[in-house]
């Protein structure tokens, strides 16, 4: 059931299958990634496209080292004029190669069998939020003038508003004017109080005050 569907040669009827079936698990790893994530359209088109392109590069090398090598090295440069992606990003790409792989070596249950289970797992793990973190932590950074002392200045506010509250890292900013505080908090409900911010504008002489999600821990 899992064996290669190609014998010797390659036939038109054997090329159409493998082709249709990259496209159509190309499709839905493009679905997999746009579920509960942020993307762009250029990036999900061209993930499914990706498993019939592998497809083909790998029919087309076919046994022949001398390809396989050159492929080798076109591929490599990719690497040079493509900008990083997310870590999901990266992962849907190894998918997406990996069914294009099959393809093209004939395989055709053995991925559709591969992307199911892969699947699952993904949309398992989105949906208990694996390694999400918790959901009322933010990152917060407060801008206060050079002549406050910014130890325990926010204490009483982080009492009434938080559950916890860490100072993070001090950078002083403006030519040595301002100093910006940055601190991890968790707050007491998952929407930002906006007398918590009104409380913090009043004690830092109505500077910047950004509070939002950690990159780091961005929720999907």
């Amino acid at each position: 059931m899992l064996d290669s569907i190609i014998t010797t040669q390659i036939t038109l009827q054997v090329f159409a299958i493998c082709t249709a079936v990259s496209l159509a698990l190309g499709v839905g790893a493009a679905l997999l990634c746009m579920y509960k994530s942020r993307y762009t359209q250029s990036f999900i088109l061209t993930l499914a496209m990706l498993p019939a392109v592998v497809q083909v590069v790998i029919m087309l090398v076919n046994g022949n080292i001398g390809a396989g090598v050159a492929v080798a090295g076109t591929f490599s440069l990719v690497r040079f004029r493509s900008a990083p992606g997310t870590a999901r990003e990266i992962g849907m790409i190894f998918l997406a190669m990996a069914i294009g792989l099959a393809t093209g070596m004939g395989y055709v249950a053995l991925a559709v069998l591969f992307f199911l289970i892969m699947a699952v797992f993904v949309l398992a793990l989105t949906g208990l939020r694996f390694g999400g973190g918790n959901e009322q932590e933010r990152e917060l950074k407060i801008t206060i003038p050079e002549n406050l002392d910014y130890d325990g200045l926010f204490d009483d506010l982080f009492q009434t508003y938080t559950r916890s509250a860490r100072l993070e890292r001090v950078k002083t900013t403006n030519m040595g004017t301002l100093y910006e505080l940055h601190y991890s908090v968790v707050l007491k409900t998952e929407r930002i109080p906006k007398e918590f911010l009104d409380a913090l504008r009043c004690r830092n002489g109505n500077l910047n005050i950004v509070c939002g999600r950690a990159a780091t821990k961005e929720a999907l």
